[in-house]
This record gives structure tokens, C-alpha cells and sequence, in this order.
């Protein structure tokens, strides 16, 4: 454990990579970006498993990792590597595979015991501790790496999107595992995603990457709900409305803005609390766009004033201003011109609560 920040500056060519950030002690940073952009290469520098060739310079305080000459080994970093392949050794137990590194650490006999049984009781697979790799599902078994990479006690945690490999209900189910995981601030964790609501679900700061460059970095919650750069704002399509629960369904901002969805299946037994942070996301197809407000009573209705409109195929895509936050409606371009959406115009927004999607996000 630390409550050092982990300072990088990585300067390569080959593949092109410049990033020079602070990733603040006992946070969790999410990295995103377009394919290619560097995020997995990244971690595998930071993690000592891939050197290049360049200036670059690591270190955990004052722990230097890599500066010059100096270069600390994988195994000496105190750094777990978690991707979407679990990974697990094919010949050890369940057990054998979560006491690797306490065993590797030199740990006593029952200091290993101890921190195993911690651990696959941490992630839920304490029935399987006798079987084998092969005997495991998918979720079964990135639960085991999970169990692995943590039985190691890291200081740092390094997650290469863990969950892309898995059925989206298997998903949900360990990104609320690992929310629970992450809760105690132990460590410091960077994980790359592609998904907006692992982002916001999992980590109080954001890094967008693209071409090997840093464009954007800062809270989640302000990078994705007001984006800079032109990737944050496309994420996967989806808006993303943060706010905090006002009823069991409903995400209200401190404006008072109300969005009414469905609980995703990622929400802790019980549901969410009043009060408790949350975000709801919904396509841009599912917004539709007003100049007044529509007869009967829609469950979402947002007041909003138009940013700008842009192509998207054959139709347009609206993006708002909702008390400060950006809410995308995908329109025709003949509703475009009968509405006549322009940059300052006051719309009224429709969503479908059937198509919002609600979960809590990290605290900052």
C-alpha cells in the first residue's frame, strides 16, 4: 500500500508515446482513447514489461522505477498487471494460483493461507479454491485474477480493460465486485476502458489519450459530462446525466434537472440509496427535441439551449447545455430546419426513461 503519486513521463518513438502525468496516491485514474493510442503500451512501461528505447522516467515518490540507467524489474515494483485474459498458471489450483505471490514474497505458511482465504472470499470463488483453470467460466475465472492480482498486496493496480472479454451480465457483476474492491483506496489503480460507465462507475480521474498524447485529463465527472476534446465527447455515443439519486430510478443534478431510468444490473443488492451519486446514460436517439414543452407528461423533460449541430450520417446531432452539462439528441436534418435548432435557441428535451440506464459512479 502507498500514499505515494505515481509520477510518469514517458518520451518514445517507437510505439509514438509522450505522456507526462501524476497519478494522485490511492485514486483511480481511467484511460481512454481510440485504438492505437497508446493506453495498453503505457501500462506495460509503467508496469517494467515493456522498456523501448527514450527518456523516459518513473518513479512512486521517491522510488525510482526507471530514470537513465536505472531500470527496477517487473517483479521488484510492487505493481499488478490485471487484462482481459485472466491469465491463470493452467497446472495450479484456484488456491495455488491466488498464493503465488504471497508464497513468492516469502510469507509464512499461514500468512500465505490467511491472505488466500482473504481473498477468494473477497471475490466470491471461495467454493472453487480446489479446482483448475480449465474447470473455470470466463467471470469465474478473471474473479480468480482478480484474487491473484490483489493477493499480492500492490501498491499499484494496473487493470487492461478486465471486463471486454466477458457477457455483459458476467460484466456488471464484477464491475460492482470491483467497486467494492477498489472503495478502500489502498492503492493506486489505472484502468483502461472503453466504457464510459466503467469510467464514471470506477475512477475519480480521467486520462484521454490519442496518437500517444495526453488532450484531456481531470475529474471524470467533468471530462465526460462537459467534454474538451473531440474522443471524450464521442465515447461510445452515450450521454452521461451526473447527478445523485433523488427516488429509487431517478438521477436529479443540483439544478434540479431530473433524468428517470431503469437501475443497471452493476447496482449493489438493495439498489441506491437517496442521496448516493449516480449517473444515468441514454443514446442520443432516445432524446427528442421540442421548442415547447409537449402535452402529456413525459417522465424526463430537460430544459436546454442548443451548443452547436453537427453531421452524423444522414441525420444531425444536437448537443444542449443542461445546467452545465452536455445532453446530445440525434434529430433528422428536417427537424433541424422545422425547429430551426441554432447555436442559442431554448429547446426542451423528451428522454425515454425506458432506454436510461442508472448507476453510481466513483466519489471523488
Amino acid at each position: 500500500m502507498t500514499d505515494a503519486d505515481l509520477v510518469v513521463s514517458i518520451d518514445q518513438a517507437v510505439p509514438p508515446l509522450r505522456v507526462e502525468h501524476r497519478f494522485v496516491a490511492g485514486r483511480t485514474t481511467a484511460v481512454v482513447g481510440p485504438n492505437g493510442a497508446g493506453k495498453s503500451t503505457m501500462l506495460r512501461v509503467i508496469a517494467g514489461l515493456f522498456r523501448g528505447a527514450g527518456a523516459s522516467r518513473i518513479r512512486l515518490g521517491d522510488e525510482v522505477f526507471r530514470d537513465g540507467r536505472v531500470f527496477v524489474p517487473p517483479h521488484r515494483r510492487g505493481i499488478a498487471l490485471l487484462s482481459q485474459d485472466a491469465r491463470l498458471f493452467p497446472h495450479l489450483t484456484v488456491a495455488e494460483n491466488v498464493a503465488f505471490a504471497p508464497s513468492a514474497q516469502r510469507m509464512s505458511r499461514a500468512e500465505v493461507r490467511e491472505r488466500v482465504a482473504r481473498w477468494v472470499e473477497a471475490v466470491e470463488v471461495a467454493e472453487l479454491v480446489d479446482r483448475k483453470p480449465d474447470e473455470l467460466s470466463g467471470g469465474q475465472a478473471q474473479r480468480v485474477a482478480i484474487a491473484r492480482a490483489l493477493a499480492a498486496e500492490p501498491r499499484i493496480l494496473l487493470l487492461d480493460e478486465p471486463f471486454r472479454a466477458l457477457d455483459v451480465d458476467v460484466a456488471s457483476r464484477l464491475r460492482a465486485l470491483l467497486r467494492v474492491l477498489l472503495a478502500d483506496h489502498g492503492r493506486t489503480t489505472i484502468m483502461v476502458t472503453h466504457d464510459p460507465v466503467d469510467a464514471l462507475g470506477l475512477a475519480e480521474d480521467i486520462v484521454v489519450l490519442d496518437r500517444g498524447r495526453i488532450v484531456e485529463s481531470g475529474s471524470t465527472r467533468a471530462v465526460l459530462t462537459n467534454p474538451g476534446s473531440r474522443f471524450s465527447a464521442s465515447l461510445s455515443g452515450l450521454n452521461l446525466f451526473v447527478g445523485r439519486i433523488d427516488e429509487a430510478s431517478t438521477v436529479v443534478d443540483e439544478s434540479g434537472n431530473r433524468v428517470v431510468g431503469t437501475v443497471g444490473e452493476d447496482v449493489p443488492a438493495g439498489g441506491l440509496g437517496a442521496g448516493t451519486p449516480a449517473a444515468a446514460t441514454f443514446s442520443p436517439r432516445a432524446v427528442a427535441v421540442y421548442l415547447e414543452a409537449p402535452h402529456g407528461s413525459p417522465r424526463t423533460m430537460l430544459r436546454a439551449t442548443v451548443r452547436d449541430v453537427v453531421p452524423r450520417g444522414d441525420h444531425a446531432v444536437v448537443s444542449t447545455d443542461v445546467g452545465g452539462q452536455v445532453v446530445a439528441a440525434e434529430v433528422t436534418w428536417a427537424a433541424v430546419a422545422d425547429l430551426g435548432l441554432v447555436t442559442g435557441i431554448e429547446v426542451v428535451l423528451v428522454v425515454k426513461a425506458s432506454e436510461v440506464r442508472v448507476s453510481p459512479v466513483a466519489v471523488a
